[in-house]
């Protein structure tokens, strides 16, 4: 993988949290870089004093500005380098009394906002033979949590497209990492996640006690996001990104133990799952 030496990179959801010290991190370093945010407002003090910064209103669930966006950028700078797809939120429901609303909602922004801006950036790429897309997703992408099932399942969808995606860009030039952070430093509980409290007891030692813990938990997770995006600028930058950048001894552990539990188990049926094929087969 080829990347300038002073990549443009596109952030989205850069008023707090990942995507803002991202973005200064980039900022700092003199890249050009667009900075987004549902109000470029909340994103001006980052990119005052660098002239190679733009700052842009953008809602990932408005294609309107999805398109201008993307248009804007190009104008620009002329190309596209790093695209990362930081934009999402959280939201916390048992699976029995998740509320429809909400959920749509949250795969509005977490998976199908993802999908159209990066279709939208795609065509610059492809004709650069080169690029980075960067989609956050979480240790939920790869870990289902009581209390989080619609979140992971947010998570789990851009991971399963990710797949594909770099199988039918990665020959053109185009890198796809899925970054999956554990618990981190960002306010993430406190600012942008959305609950449904459950009522049902039977619930009480899973989902319920996760949920209230979450919250109570907030502010004190060892994860820094400083560190993380420098790790993010780490790996965009080796000759071949990887596929998976899991965040945090939290998340490395998680992930790593639930994919030898999930090989185990899917070993240990072998014998069934071979003798599904016609005989002739």
């Amino acid at each position: 993988m080829v990347i300038p030496a002073s990549p443009v990179w596109f952030i989205t959801g850069c008023s707090t949290g990942f995507g803002r010290d991202l973005a200064q991190l980039v900022l700092n370093r003199g890249w050009p870089a667009v900075v987004t945010a549902r109000g470029r407002d909340r994103v001006a003090d980052l990119v005052e004093g660098h002239t190679e910064a733009l700052a842009l209103d953008l809602d990932v669930t408005d294609q309107a500005q999805i398109g201008e966006a993307v248009s804007a950028a190009q104008a620009k700078f002329g190309r596209i380098d790093v695209l990362v797809n930081n934009a999402g939120y959280g939201y916390q429901a048992t699976a029995e009394e998740g509320e429809e609303v909400e959920i749509r909602a949250q795969f509005d922004t977490n998976v199908f906002g993802l999908f159209a801006l990066t279709r939208a950036v795609l065509p610059i790429m492809r004709a650069q033979r080169s690029g980075n897309i960067v989609n956050f997703t979480s240790v939920a992408g790869l870990v289902g949590f009581p209390g989080s099932g619609y979140y992971a399942a947010s998570k789990h969808a851009v991971e399963g497209w990710s797949d594909a995606l770099l199988a039918e860009v990665g020959p053109l030039g185009i890198s796809v990492t899925c970054v999956e952070p554990g618990p981190f430093r960002t306010d993430w509980a406190g600012r942008s996640l959305r609950q449904t409290p459950s009522t049902i007891e039977d619930y009480a030692d899973t989902a319920i006690s996760r949920m209230e813990g979450t919250r109570a938990y907030s502010g004190t997770q060892a994860g820094d996001p400083v560190r993380a995006g420098e790790a993010i600028i780490a790996a965009v930058q080796q000759d071949t990104p990887p596929r998976h950048l899991v965040l945090g001894r939290f998340g490395y552990d998680a992930v790593t133990a639930k994919l030898r539990d999930r090989l185990t188990s899917i070993e240990a049926t072998r014998e069934l799952s071979m003798g599904a094929d016609f005989p002739d087969g």
